[in-house]
């Protein structure tokens, strides 16, 4: 954050200083305690567990500036800044949106059901070619998580924030728009990832960010228990461009159905990515080599080709959004290809690895059918001299239609090559009864708990085999790694 003062904060939160000084600064936002560092403002919530006033005090005593507080009934020592607000959740909003009014960077909002993480990692990347990229890692997307992202930025690199990052990788000298001493000011960026869960969510958020281009990956069920239809998950979605000027852009995935339906009714200069040949930017020749996704960028007519470091068809299409976006921001395509092609993944997202003398594609991070499919294609895509291995367990926060989702699943597995399949959990055993009757000849084992699995493995397994592990977070796939470890 470049430095703020109480004053600002009384400004843009509306509230009342009790105690300390208008002109204290501060430099970061925190809402959890544990994480205080000198200088910062602390915002409490109240949880359904513990409230955060409670450690008012103890924030103090870690070095926090300033901190604020729904209620003037608390004890913090004298002198210290403390602000009275009158909620905790608007107020950080309410700092997020006055601090975003304070940058003059280009930002890119990144959303969609499936793999909004790994393309925002690729569109920092891409414009990395051309763009001084500010941002921060991890999943801070949400109501809360994009006004403290939002904070985290720096128009001047010297001051970077704790948990933000500001880099160049190694095109410094090169920039498009300017030289090195003109990247910080003229050539700035800010990716941010743009999640919801919940009807109007992302509308909050996108007025506190007002994004200058917006990237949509897909329409899936994720959150379809609260949104009811993929139509309504597709509508707010689309709300990330609440707060887009005219001259904004937006990047969209043009093989996908709902986004063809209720993109193009957009008010926004739009570009589609894609397979399809009414795509801007196409993916054409697409192929596994050496367990990586190699495909040619197809723009224009002309063709481009891209090495991925990572497998699969839903990073092809990650990619091409971010070198879509990145080309018509300004950077030259063959230096966002270049800065792309290395790009390693994350832990836990189809990361190939091995435990217990046995090799692993470990996507247990998080599942949806959509992104389960997606994996299931590349552990049968990839090299594998030994027999494929799908370890799939429980998807979560599906709705009614859970069962449906679940079988239909299993019934895109039971068409691929995958030999064995090892169900745990008892919503995932419509997985196992579609790729049954998709594939009967397919051997399929169930299983209620971790440890159970992971002693199969052990018997079925061997160093020559590729085992896929995927499942909802809840579901704690990375203990069967633990376990043969």
């Amino acid at each position: 954050m470049d430095q703020m003062t109480i004053k600002e904060i009384l400004e843009a939160t509306g509230g009342r200083l009790l105690q300390g000084s208008m002109e204290t600064p501060v430099k970061n936002l925190v809402i959890d305690s544990r994480k205080i560092e000198a200088g910062d403002l602390f915002i409490p919530f109240r949880g359904e567990r513990t409230d955060g006033h409670r450690f008012l005090t103890s924030a103090f005593e870690s070095g926090a500036a300033a901190c604020l507080t729904e209620t003037e009934q608390v004890q913090v020592p004298a002198g210290k800044p403390l602000v009275l607000i009158e909620d905790s959740r608007k107020a950080l909003q309410d700092i997020g949106a006055y601090y975003r009014n304070r940058l003059s960077l280009t930002i890119v909002g990144v959303t969609g059901s499936v793999g909004k993480t790994s393309t925002r990692e690729m569109v920092v990347r891409a414009l990395s070619a051309g763009f001084r990229v500010c941002g921060t890692h991890g999943n801070y997307n949400g109501q809360l998580g994009v006004p403290i992202t939002l904070a985290q930025i720096t128009e001047h690199p010297e001051k970077q924030a704790k948990g933000a990052f500001c880099r160049n990788t190694g095109h410094s000298e090169k920039c498009v728009g300017g030289t090195s001493d003109q990247i910080g000011t003229e050539r700035q960026a800010a990716v941010l990832e743009m999640g919801m869960s919940l009807p109007g969510e992302m509308g909050i958020i996108s007025r506190i960010a007002r994004v200058n281009a917006a990237v949509v990956t897909n329409i899936g069920i994720s959150h379809i228990e609260s949104l009811g239809s993929r139509d309504r998950i597709c509508q707010e979605k689309l709300h990330i461009t609440d707060g887009m000027g005219p001259e904004g852009l937006l990047v969209l995935n043009g093989d996908d159905d709902m986004l063809r339906k209720y993109g193009p009714e957009q008010p926004f200069r739009k570009v589609w990515y894609g397979t399809g040949e009414a795509c801007d930017y196409r993916a054409a020749e697409i192929r596994t080599e050496e367990n990586r996704a190699v495909f040619q960028i197809v723009w224009k007519g002309r063709k481009l080709p891209i090495r991925l470091n990572v497998p699969g068809m839903h990073n092809v299409m990650n990619s091409l959004a971010a070198v879509a976006a990145a080309h018509e921001l300004g950077v030259p395509m063959e230096q966002a290809v270049k800065a792309i092609e290395g790009f390693h993944g994350f832990s836990r997202r189809l990361e190939f690895m091995e435990a217990g003398g046995l090799r692993f594609i470990d996507d247990s991070y998080n599942a949806c059918p959509d992104s389960m499919k997606a994996a299931l294609q590349v552990l049968d895509s990839v090299e594998c001299p030994g027999k494929r291995i799908a370890v799939l367990a429980d998807m979560w926060e599906l709705g009614p239609d859970s069962p449906k989702f679940h079988y239909e699943t299993g019934v895109f597995g039971g068409s691929l090559g995958i030999q064995e399949y090892l169900i745990i959990g008892e919503r995932a055993k419509e997985i196992g009864r579609g790729v049954e009757e998709a594939c009967p000849k397919a051997h399929v084992r169930y299983f209620m708990e971790n440890k159970a699995a992971a002693e199969a493995l052990q018997a079925i397994a061997g160093p020559e085999d590729l085992i896929l592990l995927k499942g909802s977070n809840g579901m704690h796939l990375n203990e069967i790694v633990e376990l043969l470890q």
